[in-house]
């Protein structure tokens, strides 16, 4: 996490390789506090644009969360913090992310499927944001 720009505008950066595993007992619990955490901590940070990047590799399908769990994030996130999104970054888009936004697309807002923006490697990402403000695991990087 980090600011750009002059200052107020975040980057947020969600590495998906450190979700829990859906097998666990308490997952939903997990799965479910972990959301109002990130919701909270958006409100705190978001004083005006940000943008979401999701490391989504070196990410086994058991951590990746469930399409209800990503429904439900969509849903409570208010109108200012959707409003304010400007891009949201899919880094190593798996066959699976692509086809889970490709069937919900129709369910959410064009103007946030507009936002969604896929990029398959650490170069191309660093062509669009200035990387000095993200921490990208060495899992990832390899």
């Amino acid at each position: 996490t980090g600011y750009y720009g002059d200052g107020l505008n975040a980057i947020i950066v969600f590495a998906a390789c450190f979700l829990p595993d859906s097998s666990r007992t308490d997952y939903n619990y997990v799965m479910e506090n972990l959301f109002l955490y990130v919701i909270s901590t958006l409100e705190l940070m978001v004083a005006e644009d940000y943008m979401i990047v999701y490391l989504n590799g070196a990410t086994p399908r058991r951590r990746m969360p469930g399409l209800g769990w990503m429904k439900k994030c969509y849903q409570m996130i208010d109108r200012r913090l959707r409003k304010n999104l400007k891009s949201f970054i899919i880094v190593h888009p798996s066959w699976f992310i692509r086809t889970i936004l490709a069937v919900t697309r129709p369910f959410i807002s064009s103007k946030f499927s507009s936002k969604i923006q896929y990029v398959n490697t650490l170069a191309e990402l660093r062509e669009m944001i200035p990387m000095e403000y993200v921490h990208i695991p060495d899992s990832i990087v390899r």
